[in-house]
Parts: C-alpha cells; structure tokens; sequence
C-alpha cells in the first residue's frame, strides 16, 4: 500500500515536472536571447509587415528582408507621408525610389536615388534621416543587436500568438546605453533634448520553435510621456515576420537606375 502510494506520488511529481520543463524557455538573459535568435536567422530571408503608431498617426511597411551577419538586405514599400514609397537596403545603403512627380529634381529623370542621414543633397536633408530610419527599423539584425547591447530581460515564457505556441521574451532597453544607434527614428540630438527624462524603453520578441522572430513590438509610450505628451496616447511599432524559409533577391538598383540630386 505504501508502495503504491510512494508510486502514485513519483508519477505527479514526474508530471508536473514534465509540465514544467514543457513550459521552460531558451533563453536566461538578453544576451543569450540576442545571440541565439541571431544563429537562428542568419543567413535567412522572411516577408515582414510593420505597423507604426504615434496617437492618431499609423504609417504602415511591408516587404522581405534577407539576414546575414555582415548586414541585413531589405526590399520594402511604405506609405510616406501619405504616399506608396519603396525602398530597398543593401550592404548598409539606402535606396529610395522616387515618385513620378518628383523625378524632374534627378538628373536624366532617373528613378532611384541614394538616401543618407547625412547627405548633402536635398532630398536627403529634408527627408534622409526619415527614410534611413524607415528602412532599418524593419532589420532584425539591428533590434537584437540594441536588445544584446542595451537590453534586460524583465519576463519570459510561451504565448500563444495567432494559433501557434511562441516563446515570449519582454525587455526593457537602456536609451542611454545606445550611444547613436537609437531605435524609432530617435536622434542623439532628440534625445539629448529629453534632459535624461527618457531611461529605458519596453520591448517584446516573440519567437517560432526554431528561435525565429515571428513579432516585435517596441514600445514608444515613454518617449511621449519623456516629451510632455498626454499619458493616453499610444505609441508603437509592431513588425510582423513570417515564412522564414522563403527566397528572397534583393539586390540594389542598377547602376544606370540611380540618380543624384545636386547638393543644394
């Protein structure tokens, strides 16, 4: 009888542990979490949608991104100041196509142009630090590179997302510790301004059962509230990544296709 017992309890304790060791996660810390989903995607291609929102503003992407160590590749459209606007990324260059109406500025009428942050042309003053922003806050790469040098996991564990069973990792993100390399189109300068109001800011992964990401929020409230705007607002930029195994081409622009725009 006692045996039995003694049995009875080995095998709930055996369960639970089963439970237990089915609900644990892959990563302890945010620099195994950016390390390992970094081995995971390196050297493969997914379609992302991204969906900014700042109050009553959204501005939404999408496109393919092809990852790799030395550099992500992306091939993207996005609404731009209310117009379509593709864009493509390549061994760390900006390439933006220029609409219809505006190609009269480009020598020869060419259709694409380079876009800098730092440019010296007009069209790059204007909106190259926009546009520069736009491209790479669809990199993985770049987030798990801010989450490894930056980032503090503060919650883990699984989450059904869309039907499907996902690891679930939330962080916070030290501003401070980024030096220029600031996330949602934030500037050095920008932040500067904020006069150390804004620490730290909320980050969330969602990962396949191969360490993929299949969701990315970044949570932008505090640099609202950090800027004096009212706490209901809401702000944030959610990327979408699905079918990893995909193919994905992208290249830059022929040569012949890209224009430049005089300096001003």
């Amino acid at each position: 009888m006692r045996r039995t017992a003694l049995s009875a309890v080995v095998l709930v304790l055996g369960a639970l542990l089963g439970a237990c060791d089915g609900e644990t996660v892959a990563f302890a810390d945010a620099r195994a979490l950016a390390d390992g989903v970094t081995s995971a995607i390196d050297g493969k291609a997914a379609n992302f949608a991204t969906d900014v929102t700042a109050g009553t503003m959204r501005s939404k992407s999408q496109g393919q991104a092809r990852v790799a160590r030395a550099g992500t590749a992306l091939a993207m459209t996005t609404d731009f100041l209310g117009e379509p606007l593709e864009l493509r990324l390549v061994d760390k260059v900006v390439f933006a196509k220029v609409p219809e109406s505006a190609r009269e500025d480009v020598p020869s009428g060419k259709p694409w142009v380079k876009v800098s942050a730092d440019g010296a042309d007009p069209f790059s003053q204007v909106v190259g630090g926009s546009i520069d922003q736009l491209a790479k806050q669809n990199d993985p790469g770049r987030a798990l590179d801010q989450i490894r040098r930056a980032g503090t996991l503060t919650e883990s564990g699984h989450a059904e997302l869309d039907g499907v069973d996902t690891e679930h990792y939330r962080l916070d993100v030290d501003m401070a510790a980024l030096g220029a390399d600031l996330p949602a189109g934030l500037s050095a300068e920008a932040l500067g301004e904020l006069n150390g109001k804004l620490g730290k800011i909320p980050m969330e992964i969602w990962l396949d059962d191969a360490h993929r990401p299949v969701r990315i929020t970044l949570d932008l409230a505090p640099v609202l509230a950090a800027s004096g705007v009212p706490d209901a607002a809401m702000a944030r930029i959610v990327t979408r990544y699905t079918e990893w195994d995909t193919r994905a081409d992208i290249q830059a622009p022929p040569p012949d296709q890209i224009g430049e725009i005089p300096a001003g």
